[in-house]
């Protein structure tokens, strides 16, 4: 089941606290862009996650930005992958998006995050310029979806 949810609850902070120790032991401090718990919970941010009975299986985010919404927090619990999990969160994101009047999506992945790159690259988004505050460095890859 995919639906909003809050941040902070238990679950869904126990599985974001999992990716954000992932891209701090994979990527220096300066190429990490994920969300703290108080950006996530700003206005602005929609917020879900996928569960199985109580288990929370996956996270993602829209933020909505000036004249676009980004894809952040997607993340998938390791028990869960290859499930089609992160492919149901994204196809929610997107469906929210539409529902609210976002028409382009974008996104900040890694290049050694194969998985990423290519999950978002079936569910159509291509790599696309350095956009926003981003900051230029060697691991980022940007992604971008026409709604």
């Amino acid at each position: 089941m995919i639906e909003p949810a809050h941040p902070l609850d238990p679950a869904p902070r126990a599985l974001l606290e999992q990716s954000h120790a992932m891209m701090l032991e994979l990527f220096e401090p300066e190429e990490n862009y994920f969300l703290g718990f108080e950006a996530l919970c700003a206005p602005g941010v929609h917020f879900i996650t996928a569960r199985e009975g109580q288990t929370v299986l996956g996270t993602g985010a829209l933020v909505r930005k000036d004249g676009y919404g980004e894809v952040k927090s997607m993340f998938t619990a390791t028990e869960a992958r290859g499930r089609g999990v992160a492919a149901a969160i994204l196809r929610a994101l997107e469906d929210h998006a539409r529902e609210t009047g976002v028409g382009l999506l974008r996104l900040e992945t890694a290049d050694i995050l194969d998985g990423a790159v290519r999950l978002y690259e079936r569910n159509g988004f291509v790599r696309c310029a350095r956009f926003g505050d981003y900051r230029p460095n060697q691991t980022s890859v940007y992604m971008e979806k026409t709604l």
